[in-house]
């Protein structure tokens, strides 16, 4: 695995843990009357916070654990040189591609909620939903391409 696709994986996972909390206490919250505006506000800034918080210290810790692995495998104190070149760019260039499709999909999905009826904290719910969910395809478009070769 390259820098890059560790760097990816670790931010995947990161998304998939902050997507399974969000939905798990989204539907708590469902079950237990509907949705109640202090408590979803909180939820969304929680998983906002910790999505931001959570992949920087995550992108660090990797960094440092890649530097430590490479000086026992080489044996010396050089440092790795991580470079991106023109088709990390690009793959990089498709994963916001799928990202921002993906979003603007669930947009317009989130405004068709509240056009059919839904409460208004329905359609923010499901943006901030689809927000984390754009990363997550984001993530997968990027790692597919790479292992593709391309």
């Amino acid at each position: 695995m390259s820098y890059q696709e560790k760097n990816i994986t670790v931010s995947l996972v990161t998304h998939l843990l902050i997507v399974g909390y969000y939905l798990v206490n989204l539907f708590q919250m469902h079950q237990a009357g509907g949705l109640v505006s202090t408590r979803v506000f909180s939820l969304w800034v929680i998983v906002i916070a910790a999505a931001i918080i959570i992949n920087i210290i995550g992108s660090i810790l990797t960094n440092i654990l890649l530097s430590i692995v490479h000086a026992i495998k080489t044996g010396t104190e050089q440092e790795e040189r991580f470079i991106e070149d023109e088709r990390d760019k690009l793959i990089g260039l498709k994963g916001i591609r799928a990202s921002y499709i993906t979003f603007s999909v669930g947009v317009l999905l989130a405004m068709l909620t509240f056009v059919f009826g839904q409460p208004p904290l329905v359609m923010f719910s499901l943006i901030i939903f689809f927000s984390i969910a754009a990363e997550i395809i984001g993530d997968i478009s990027q790692l597919y391409f790479y292992r593709r070769g391309f």
